[in-house]
């Protein structure tokens, strides 16, 4: 297990929250007080908080569950895209398109756009067209990539929601919730932690908090879908176990006294 520690925390500043006057008043309970009117986050509830949430991803992907992981801001944007691709996960790192969660089937003909476009350039389909159709083509393809190039792979609907900084992502946050998908997410100080399932309260802002937390999730994730593995083999060993051995026929006993057949006389017309 890939948990995270008090030290791990303290070194990436995870414990750093807003302006004081900046705070949400639900955050009360996970919030330890405040340093030169700079509210800090209570790294015990973290831990505590963050415990759950991992244990949660493992269980879910070890259920064969997806994880969608989303940030796009500015600080977010690459830990996002490299701790998901390294744990083989889906995530949105630049502009939320409305309607990827409640519009799904509209998106995924985008998608299916931007597939047959990378289908075509493939097989060198693309000559056909004109050099400035191309080149739209080209155009039209790279803005999908870049709002839909890590859904690709998304053929349903994912079973947990992970998100930076659920404010600025409040879209995202509220399609999931109107599709009853599960919500992860880092709350910081100015967060309403009751709208997210699995609320892990942290800074939402530093990089290296966002890096640490997120590549802790994307552990989680590898670990459920090695433990997935291991159960469905587990459940192979068993059928095996269980399926009957396979026994040669019978053999039917001559009768007695029975004279053994004669071979055809080839003499015979």
């Amino acid at each position: 297990m890939s948990y995270v520690t008090m030290k791990e925390l303290l070194e990436a500043g995870v414990h750093f929250g807003h302006q004081t006057r900046r705070w949400n008043p639900k955050m009360a309970p996970l919030i330890f007080g405040a340093r030169n009117g700079i509210h800090i986050i209570d790294l015990q509830k973290t831990v505590q908080y963050f415990k759950n949430a991992y244990n949660f991803v493992v269980e879910q992907v070890a259920e064969g569950g997806k994880v969608l992981f989303v940030g796009t801001k500015k600080q977010a944007m690459d830990a996002i895209a490299e701790e998901a691709k390294r744990c083989g996960m889906f995530y949105v790192n630049h502009r939320w398109l409305g309607g990827m969660l409640t519009n799904y089937q509209t998106i995924s003909r985008s998608i299916q756009r931007l597939k047959n476009f990378e289908e075509m350039k493939e097989d060198g389909s693309l000559k056909r067209f004109p050099k400035k159709e191309v080149l739209m083509m080209e155009k039209k393809a790279a803005k999908l990539e870049r709002a839909l190039g890590g859904i690709k792979s998304m053929e349903r609907l994912p079973d947990i929601v992970y998100v930076v900084d659920p404010r600025k992502e409040s879209i995202a946050v509220k399609e999931a919730r109107k599709m009853q998908i599960p919500l992860m997410a880092i709350v910081d100080s100015n967060c309403d932690p009751t709208e997210i399932d699995h609320p892990i309260p942290g800074n939402d802002d530093a990089i290296r908090a966002i890096r640490l937390l997120t590549s802790r999730i994307a552990d989680a994730c590898l670990e459920g879908g090695k433990l997935r593995e291991e159960r469905l083999q587990s459940l192979t060993d068993k059928e095996m176990e269980a399926a009957p051995a396979e026994t040669p026929p019978a053999e039917i006993p001559e009768a007695p006294g029975a004279p053994e057949s004669a071979a055809p006389d080839e003499s015979s017309p």
